[in-house]
């Protein structure tokens, strides 16, 4: 399978401004990813498995020896640098380190360190150990990889020349390599950065509202409704199927290491199709509209289990357990990150609405209450009268609500690009080689 995606890494850029014909063109610089499906030979498989395993076993090491440090100090703040520091010292107790590029072990330190600085900022848990086949494995390569769109080849060292499946050609400036290993085998994100003019909108003015939800993945105010794919529902006797298969099979023999592998290929197969849904649906948002108001949801204590305690049991487990798998197979948290991304890319903008009583109130009369919906589908006043899908009510109040607030400053843009300072010049010896192209490649490529 040929991964053809093109993927935004980031979009807060440096702008500059550049007088030219008495007027001030605004440029920035976008990073972003390329991602490709490798083709390695099984020698090239067995050197990228154990790469991954080498940086699984030193994110490990570094934390448990930060739990350590935590131990005898309690004031103790881990740093890069330190981190860093230690390789040395473990490269002489396990002289198997040494088959990895250092730069990869300390890519994997970094990883730590952005875990333990967001645990400590209070955006994530504290960190937890890798574990083999449970975590996505990956390596990052930052400096001394080639890339030949000629020959479809990335060079990668310590490992060498692998093939990919070009889906496109690359443009821009290099900047880094990923390589991740995935159900169905190996892949390869190339991360680029290029100077373009900063984007302005094409649809400038036009603002919609958005009511992500369970029947219809997106209903808009304008009376637009997107229908859900249902990627999970759709393959869910499917995968019953192969998950008890695996249950009467032998623990950790072939056939049964071969039946979790199906089983792990369906699983992407299923995301894979919830995301090319949900990229085909926030690209026509986006498109079309250039301020996108949606509902500001917590996803997270939305989906909470209603099992409770032994000593406070939940009621209705089951048909909470099945509203929660609802929520989540319709990605909403993607699709609000994919709204955030093209945004960025376009020009255009992203509010989060409080939602208190958007499905409850009538747009006509602003009268609130329980009864005005008195089924999934139907929305009627029981003050005035008004009628109308429930759905897109909903969205005409996310839409008014959100213009009502940003009009008074109580709203910012989840999608705006954001001012940074440039890019440190690399320093002499660490510029990559320029992307060798195919002669018969498009220059605007």
């Amino acid at each position: 399978m040929n991964i053809e995606c093109e993927k935004t890494v980031s979009s807060t850029s440096q702008i500059r401004c550049h007088d030219a014909d008495q007027s001030k063109i605004k440029h920035m610089i976008r990073h972003k990813a390329f991602v490709f499906k490798l083709k390695p030979d099984g020698a090239t498989r067995r050197s990228l498995a154990k790469a991954c395993g080498c940086v699984r076993f030193v994110y490990n090491k570094g934390l448990d020896w930060n739990k350590e440090q935590r131990e005898k100090d309690q004031t103790f703040r881990v740093n890069y640098p330190k981190l860093c520091a230690l390789l040395p010292e473990w490269k002489e107790e396990f002289p198997w380190l040494g088959e990895c590029h250092s730069q990869v072990l300390q890519q994997g330190m970094k990883d730590l360190m952005t875990s333990m600085v967001n645990f400590f900022e209070g955006r994530a848990k504290f960190p937890r150990f890798h574990k083999k086949f449970k975590d996505e494995d990956s390596i990052r390569f930052p400096q001394r990889f080639k890339v030949n769109e000629a020959s479809r080849q990335v060079y990668l060292p310590k490992i060498g020349w692998v093939g990919y499946r070009r889906s496109r050609f690359i443009n821009g400036k290099l900047r880094s390599v990923t390589v991740m290993r995935k159900a169905d085998g190996w892949y390869v994100s190339i991360l680029t950065e290029r100077e373009i003019e900063a984007p302005v909108h094409p649809k400038a003015g036009r603002e919609i509202g958005l009511d992500a939800g369970v029947k219809k993945t997106a209903a808009l105010s304008n009376g637009k409704i997107y229908l859900p794919v249902d990627a999970f529902r759709s393959s869910k006797d499917k995968l019953a199927k192969m998950q008890r298969r695996l249950k009467r099979m032998v623990p950790h023999s072939q056939n049964w290491k071969k039946q979790q592998q199906k089983i792990a290929v369906l699983h992407k197969e299923i995301a894979d199709t919830r995301r090319d849904h949900l990229q085909k649906l926030a690209n026509d948002i986006c498109k079309n509209h250039a301020v996108v108001y949606r509902e500001d949801l917590k996803i997270k204590n939305m989906t909470a289990s209603a099992k409770g305690t032994l000593e406070e049991p939940g009621t209705n487990v089951r048909q909470k357990s099945g509203l929660n798998a609802a929520i989540l197979d319709q990605g909403w948290g993607i699709l609000f990150g994919l709204l955030d991304q093209k945004m960025k890319e376009l020009g255009g903008e992203v509010f989060a609405v409080p939602p208190a009583n958007t499905s409850r109130t009538c747009p006509k009369c602003e009268d609130v209450s329980p009864l005005n919906r008195l089924t999934q589908a139907r929305f009627c006043c029981r003050k005035c009268g008004f009628e109308g899908n429930a759905d897109v009510v909903a969205a005409n109040n996310i839409l008014r609500r959100g213009q009502r607030l940003r009009a008074c400053g109580e709203l910012q843009s989840t999608a705006a690009v954001q001012v940074n300072r440039p890019s440190r010049k690399r320093r002499a010896g660490q510029q990559q080689e320029p992307i060798r192209r195919d002669p018969q490649a498009p220059e605007n490529a």
